[in-house]
């Protein structure tokens, strides 16, 4: 049987419902994950995708579905209409609050955009051993689609230092695409 005839008709689930999230959906468990567990899923949808279609294309699908998931988080989950320093004291509260990293910027260059920020505690590989390679592709799309939304300015973020090239934070730069 044809499993897309059931799909006939319907509209196409779009990314923010399944964001929705009832919080007595979980009344046992509760709301948060071990890091495992959000591990499991995205080095299993990372192997799985290198697989099927080579390193580059995995690269480019955690960063393209990051950055989704960082405008998301810009329009849902900070106010935009502060100014810069504001706004990242509220980032830095939020992803603290949200245990996905402790943020802390460390160069700002107001006249080019480019801003150096670090994550410590990082979800994606904070304990990882050193694998040779930065592995925070999807933390790449998220600082870009923070950044991005919140400037009005398209940003790109590219991890520099990572736990899994033995650093002890991961460091990203962030510039304005030209």
């Amino acid at each position: 049987m044809d499993e897309n005839i059931f799909l006939k008709g319907r509209k196409p689930i779009q990314f923010e419902e399944y964001l929705k999230y009832d919080e007595n959906s979980r009344g046992n468990l509760g709301e948060e994950l071990p890091v495992i567990v959000y591990r499991m899923l995205e080095y299993s949808l990372k192997e799985e995708l290198i697989r099927r279609y080579g390193k580059d294309e995995q690269v480019e699908v955690f960063r393209s579905a990051g950055k989704m998931a960082g405008e998301y988080f810009a329009r849902n989950m900070l106010n935009m209409e502060q100014p810069l320093d504001a706004f990242v004291n509220e980032l830095q509260k939020k992803m603290r609050d949200m245990k996905i990293g402790v943020l802390r910027i460390e160069d700002v260059d107001e006249e080019s955009g480019k801003i150096v920020l670090t994550v410590a505690e990082d979800a994606d590989c904070s304990g990882l051993p050193v694998l040779g390679e930065t592995v925070c592709n999807y933390d790449e799309g998220f600082i870009s689609g923070i950044l991005s939304t919140y400037s009005g300015k398209p940003y790109t973020a590219i991890e520099v230092d990572c736990w899994a090239t033995g650093d002890r934070v991961c460091r990203f730069h962030a510039t304005v695409k030209e």
